[in-house]
């Protein structure tokens, strides 16, 4: 039996668990959310890189669907738009259940693999999507998010970005607030896209497992969207995640400049870097036809595995592939179709058949059934909390 049979027999057991994937903002951008316009149990490989008979392909038996809002989005306009994206995750569900499954905790999840259905998860992408409320923070985990990435590429008025000036110095007094009501509910911490300041302020505040839903290693490509070893060797304490990335420019050194360019050419063009619409990756495809970028491979994603597995251990990593939030993905993993490809790697390196199981589908349910205990225990304790960012934030003004 070759390593690619291997591993697609490894995933039929324990399929990925996959901690980010943006087809919801995809499908907004590219049709207004007329699913019956991308009928994802078809092949939609022409405009998509996620279709369910590729998520199939892949051994995906559970998807954290992204229900992000670009961060230029604030105040109630950023809270609409991320109902919208609840929204039509609910509308693929109804559209198809003999193959998507609501999850709501690591019970649900379990289920849906032994009735054969992908556990569908969502998880918000940004803190501007809670527009400094925290009843707005537990709306959203009412209607099923399950966790929430404190920030996008842009500084929040409470927490620091990877890809921006540093503002509060990580989070403020409401930004620990925020994580202390977000351990409370059961809603996970995602600390993707987060400053490093802003990682160790939460895992010092956390008292249940945090997650990077989709994070690679900083001593591997020092990219600031990437995690440093300080904070990969303290997870094992907090019980948190690390969920590899794909993202070219976030894994391979030599993308990096490659894509600060390939962006500056959207720019030019009058389009955000990350638009996803028809027009944006005809854009995106006549830059690389004519500026061939530096390709990723499996290989770049396995050495990055590798590197979170000697400093985390194997039962604090996993996979966040970013599907449909990207234009550009490494070879072998062009679409969600490429997870055997990732497990055939391993394998060859030495992965044993346990190991793999922890990093497709037992790490990441068992984050999700810790912070569902600490939610039980924090909530027999105490009742929400309605601070304020004008409360906790307010000037000091003996100062």
């Amino acid at each position: 039996m070759d390593q690619l049979e291997r591993a697609r027999e490894l995933l039929a057991e324990h399929p990925v668990v996959d901690g980010h994937n943006d087809l919801p903002w995809a499908l907004r951008e590219q049709v207004n959310y007329d699913l019956a316009a991308r009928d994802i149990a078809t092949d939609q490989s022409a405009h998509l890189h996620t279709d369910i008979p590729r998520l199939r392909a892949g051994g995906v038996g559970a998807q954290f669907w992204s229900v992000y809002v670009r961060s230029d989005m604030a105040g109630e306009d950023a809270v609409s738009a991320t109902l919208e994206q609840i929204d039509v995750v609910a509308e693929l569900l109804a559209r198809h259940p003999g193959d998507l499954r609501r999850a709501l905790s690591a019970d649900d999840m379990e289920a849906a693999r032994a009735e054969g259905r992908i556990a569908s998860l969502m998880g918000a992408e940004g803190g501007h999507s809670i527009n400094n409320s925290l009843g707005t923070l537990r709306a959203l985990h009412t209607l099923g998010v399950r966790y929430m990435t404190l920030t996008h590429n842009d500084n929040i008025a409470w927490a620091d970005s990877a890809t921006d000036e540093p503002g509060v110095g990580g989070l403020s007094p409401f930004g620990h607030e925020v994580v202390r009501e977000m351990n409370r509910t059961g809603m996970l911490v995602d600390l993707s896209h987060v400053a490093a300041t802003t990682m160790r302020d939460a895992l010092r505040t956390s008292t249940a497992p945090v997650m990077f839903s989709h994070s690679s290693a900083r001593a591997i490509c020092d990219h600031p969207r990437n995690i440093p070893d300080d904070v990969l060797a303290q997870l094992p304490a907090n019980g948190g995640i690390a969920m590899a990335t794909f993202v070219p420019k976030f894994v391979l050194p030599e993308a990096v400049a490659w894509t600060t360019s390939a962006d500056e050419n959207m720019r030019a063009q009058g389009l955000h870097h990350l638009d996803t619409t028809e027009r944006g990756m005809k854009v995106h495809a006549a830059f690389e036809a004519a500026n061939p970028r530096p390709m990723a491979t499996v290989a770049t994603i396995a050495d990055h595995l590798d590197h979170m597995r000697e400093v985390a251990g194997i039962d604090h990593i996993g996979i966040g592939g970013d599907y449909d939030g990207t234009a550009f993905l490494p070879q072998g993993l062009q679409d969600v179709a490429g997870y055997p490809n990732l497990i055939a790697e391993l394998l060859g390196r030495g992965w044993s058949a346990a190991d793999l199981a922890r990093l497709t589908w037992q790490n990441a349910v068992r984050v999700l059934r810790a912070a569902e205990d600490v939610s039980r225990e924090l909530s027999a304790r105490r009742g929400p909390s309605h601070a304020t960012i004008e409360q906790l934030d307010a000037p000091d003004p003996t100062a």
